[in-house]
């Protein structure tokens, strides 16, 4: 009897897991977030304890990890509304190389170590640093590499300097330009930092999109 219940207990957890997690959206195993691996480890306790007390009843686990799902579902719609609490709850990417050079200070603040880094370039297939113009660490732990092309001739990576009308400050000491310099080629337009919801640089140029193009 006890064994009968194990299997039906099991059997239904595996389809509201399936349902809870089709509700939650799609998402790759290499891209989850810090809620999102919360969320599931979460999920996976409360269904091994329930599956090995049988005595309990199974609504015990099916409203706590209900609970979970729309707790997932609303953070994850407030990160989309705001930038701050997308930034707070998932991080975000860091500039790990820089033109072919290191930036150990990023690493050290990130604790990402150089072992990471070296093991992380030959996933990519990646001989030398020197062959990398840019390398981000994504939030998910991902490095994300740029390699130079073949005469090694500048890409122009495009730097976003507005993010949903946040100022990038870090971005700006990467093109060695500072707020000052921004707000005056926005004033010349017309325009605050507020108005953009994208801006980045390319080849010396300022590219925008403001809010009131947004449909």
């Amino acid at each position: 009897m006890e064994l009968l219940q194990v299997v039906i207990r099991t059997t239904f957890f595996y389809f509201y897991v399936i349902l809870c997690f089709r509700l939650m959206g799609k998402r790759e195993i290499g891209q989850l977030g810090v809620i999102d691996l919360i969320v599931s480890i979460l999920i996976a306790e409360l269904i091994a304890i329930s599956i090995e007390n049988i005595e309990d009843s199974i609504f015990l686990t099916v409203i706590p990890i209900a609970l979970l799902v729309i707790l997932e579902i609303g953070l994850a719609y407030i990160s989309i509304k705001s930038r701050k609490i997308r930034t707070f709850i998932d991080g975000k990417p860091s500039l790990i190389i820089v033109d072919g050079k290191i930036n150990y200070s990023e690493m050290v603040k990130q604790r990402y170590s150089m072992d990471n880094l070296l093991l992380s370039l030959r996933q990519k297939e990646v001989k030398s640093i020197d062959d990398v113009e840019y390398a981000f660490l994504e939030p998910n732990g991902k490095l994300s590499i740029f390699k130079y092309n073949f005469l090694k001739i500048p890409s122009y990576y495009p730097m976003p300097l507005i993010l949903d009308g946040v100022l990038q400050k870090k971005a700006l000491k990467y093109i060695h330009k500072n707020e000052v310099w921004l707000e005056e080629v926005l004033n010349q337009q017309n325009l605050q930092i507020e108005d953009i919801f994208y801006c980045f640089y390319k080849k010396k140029k300022l590219y925008f999109v403001k809010r009131n193009e947004l449909k």
